[in-house]
């Protein structure tokens, strides 16, 4: 399966364009939040993670996305 993951920092801003760059890409689920990445409660990226196997695939907009650290990427 192909999975898709999109996050804006603030409620203002708008997931619209990492949501469409994903359905281009043929994501066939696309997790969406509207979190800061310093957060540790990014509770659809865990949803993501949870459901996520071996031989799937996860794109990102832009690999910030996924955290504001090394440490999280």
């Amino acid at each position: 399966m192909i999975f898709g993951y999109s996050r804006v920092s603030t409620k203002e801003q708008n997931l619209n364009l990492q949501v469409d760059a994903l359905k281009k890409a043929s994501c066939e689920r696309i997790f969406q939040e509207k979190v800061s990445g310093r957060s540790t409660n990014r509770p659809e990226l865990i949803k993501l993670l949870e459901q996520i196997r071996p031989g799937d695939t996860l794109i990102v907009f832009s690999l910030e996305r996924l955290g504001s650290t090394t440490r999280e990427r």
